[in-house]
């Protein structure tokens, strides 16, 4: 739910990827704007010193609203180390394009309820169109060639019912549109028989286009706990109280994610991985590491996330049974330079800590702690801890119109196909610094524009 754009290079990154420079930060923030509804925190506090209008809208689909609670003491605290820090300075606004600094929680809640795309874009009077028809208990299985033609055309969708195993296809008079996620689109792909030929006959699949980079390219952000232990006391929810009051009036605490304010900051440009390692930012505008700032009484827990990683993973199929779940290798730290960047982000956190604000407060570093334990035990440490932020992209990234690379031409159309169209995460050639559900849906509102200038 947590709500936050990325970097303004990040998305300029995606022009320069497909050689198409109508997919950039100025191109597309018209489109943040459309999709975005930006509401009053739960119970209507004012949040004024929170957030800056101007990179708001107002009228989309998509409720976005800061926290229910007003400041905390604990939020005061990081303010006033942020007003004496020279690392990492208060920002105003996570969403502004420049996204480093400590900023302010903005998460898709809309009257003290989760507004998730089934809420935003279908729910009103959305599911009673006449021309909207959603099949439950049904899975998509294969794409399958519609007719003889000198370019192949896939616009029929074979579909399976999972209570009854009974199959069905249907076929699009324009053409379909893909939808999986950075899992499930090349799994649909490879099934169909659209990847690299040789990976298919292994596993009995008939190609019937080979495209190499299908399933290739799986990027995902990473995180794991540092800790420190703290002068505070454990301030327990009432749980059944908590609940009747949102029952009742959708406010209070279970309104929220539990987090209020998130640091977002660069490894210094001097840090000795980058003798090593090329730096993996789209530009300067891209922080590295992403800090969720939590506390929990007499425990002060950071997750350390990894918004740039150089690892990549893979989604593959096994057999020829479209039913069969895919296999994927998310390729955690397989690459140098992550495990590198994570003791990097583990510093910056410890920094921030040490800073003035937190005299007092902070009684001792509980670590994990990159500066005293020994490289390999710290880098074993971080493999048994860390896990995932579920923010997958990459499996059918765009590429330049024409080349031999990548899955999609810049208009989300399947390379050397015609009639069919991918549109979701796994276009996304590099996962943005950022939680990723602002980038998908400023991607379907492109796409949205870009089917409807087709037809």
């Amino acid at each position: 739910m947590v709500y936050t754009r990325g970097s303004s290079d990040d998305f300029d990154l995606w022009g320069k990827v497909s050689e198409d420079r109508s997919w950039s930060w100025k191109t597309l923030f018209p489109y943040f704007l459309r999709n975005e509804k930006l509401v009053p925190p739960p119970g209507g506090r004012d949040a004024s010193g929170q957030y800056d209008p101007q990179f708001h809208g107002t009228r989309g689909l998509t409720s976005v609203s800061l926290p229910w609670g007003g400041p905390t003491d604990f939020d005061r605290l990081a303010i006033k180390n942020a007003e004496q820090n020279k690392e990492i300075k208060f920002n105003l606004d996570v969403n502004s394009g420049k996204p480093s600094g400590l900023v302010w929680v903005q998460s898709t809640i809309g009257n003290g309820e989760r507004c998730s795309a089934a809420v935003g874009a279908l729910g009103g009077k959305v599911k009673e169109r006449p021309n909207l028809t959603i099949l439950l208990n049904t899975q998509a299985t294969r794409v399958l060639p519609s007719k003889e033609s000198r370019q192949l055309d896939v616009r029929t969708v074979e579909i399976v019912s999972v209570s009854s195993g009974k199959k069905t296809t249907v076929t699009a008079k324009k053409e379909l549109i893909v939808s999986g996620g950075a899992f499930g689109t090349p799994h649909l792909l490879l099934n169909s028989g659209i990847g690299d030929k040789k990976e298919l006959e292994n596993v009995r699949v008939k190609s019937i286009h080979h495209l190499p980079d299908v399933g290739k390219g799986l990027s995902d952000h990473l995180a794991f706990l540092v800790s420190w232990s703290a002068n505070d006391v454990v301030r327990p929810v009432d749980t059944v109280a908590a609940f009747e009051e949102w029952q009742t009036n959708r406010t209070g605490p279970l309104t929220g994610i539990g987090i209020h304010q998130l640091i977002f900051a660069r490894i210094p440009p001097d840090a000795p991985l980058f003798k090593e390692h090329r730096d993996p930012a789209a530009g300067p505008n891209s922080p590295h590491i992403e800090v969720v700032v939590l506390s929990v009484g007499p425990r002060i827990l950071a997750s350390v996330g990894l918004m740039t990683p150089k690892s990549r993973g893979t989604v593959k199929i096994t057999s020829n049974n479209p039913l069969d779940q895919p296999l994927i290798d998310l390729g955690y730290l397989t690459h140098p330079f992550d495990l590198l960047a994570f003791k990097e982000g583990a510093r910056i956190a410890k920094r921030w800590y040490e800073g003035p604000a937190y005299e007092g407060y902070i009684t001792g570093f509980l670590g994990p702690d990159p500066d005293t334990l020994p490289e390999n035990e710290f880098d074993n440490t971080l493999k048994a801890g860390a896990g995932p932020s579920w923010h997958p992209v990459g499996t059918a990234s765009i590429s330049p119109k024409g080349a031999k690379h990548g899955v999609l031409d810049p208009d989300l159309k399947v390379k050397g196909v015609k009639g069919l169209r991918v549109v979701d995460a796994s276009a996304i050639p590099y996962v943005p610094t950022a939680h990723t559900q602002a980038a998908v849906y400023v991607l379907a509102e492109r796409a949205s524009d870009l089917i409807r200038a087709s037809w």
